[in-house]
């Protein structure tokens, strides 16, 4: 299996409820994101890609525009905004907006608030179904 990956980074505020008192994170705060995005495959194409990065670009987009300087308790509507539902939300994201061929290797998103932690977020094993409202 070949894997190849592309980081992004955005900046981004939010702040988290349900957290015990004086916890720091149930404070508005922000963080300089980093967004991994895994593709996977069993053959390489013609030049010898997994897929060519450059298929990758609409990621970039959708975080600049969507949520790069954001409040992402604003903007994330699936759950509060921890690295977890970022990433979740990011791989189902990509799989209803990337060309078919590039959002059917999206094997895994990951999310990172600081240098040392990341969530990763990656459907069961062997699973290719797309999110509702995508026609495969």
């Amino acid at each position: 299996m070949f894997a190849i990956g592309k980081s992004f980074t955005f900046e981004a505020a939010h702040h988290l409820d349900g957290l015990p008192e004086g916890h720091k994170c149930a404070r508005p705060h922000g963080h300089s994101y980093r967004v991994e995005v895994i593709l996977e495959n069993e053959a390489l194409t013609g030049p010898g890609f997994v897929a060519d990065f450059a298929t990758l670009m609409p990621v970039k987009a959708f975080l600049d525009g969507q949520w790069d300087h954001h409040y992402l308790n604003d903007v994330l509507a699936a759950g509060q905004p921890t690295c977890e539902n970022l990433a979740r939300h990011l791989f189902e994201w990509c799989r209803l907006n990337l060309d078919q061929q590039t959002a059917l290797l999206v094997a895994a998103v990951r999310v990172s608030e600081t240098p040392a932690t990341w969530a990763e977020y990656r459907p069961d094993p062997g699973s290719t179904a797309f999110p509702a409202g995508r026609n495969a």
